[in-house]
């Protein structure tokens, strides 16, 4: 998938994360924030880049702020601000089926 413009998934609460995308013309690079970055800043990028390669995103810039989301909510916030990067419509989105 191609990211094509800024979108935004998530909160700033406690226990989500939000995730911003942004096109870029070549490569990828993940920004993470989180307040359990020690503990926990690997796992979230991993999430993350598992989560971009299943959904075949090559290019983009991602902003990740975490206020200590679990893995799935992770993986969720990531695939909705995709999709709502491509403009995909409510009907064709394949939730969960591209990240398992």
């Amino acid at each position: 998938m191609e990211i094509k413009h800024p979108a935004v998934a998530g909160t700033l609460e406690s226990s989500d994360v939000q995730v911003q995308v942004l096109p870029l013309e070549e490569g990828l690079t993940i920004d993470v924030e989180s307040s359990v970055m020690n503990q926990y800043g690997r796992q979230i990028k991993k999430t993350v880049e598992e989560t971009l390669q299943r959904l075949a995103v090559t290019n983009g810039h991602i902003i990740v702020v975490d206020k200590g989301a679990l893995d799935w909510t992770i993986q969720a916030r990531v695939e909705c601000a995709v999709f709502r990067s491509c403009d995909m419509s409510e009907k064709n989105i394949p939730w969960g089926g591209m990240i398992r």
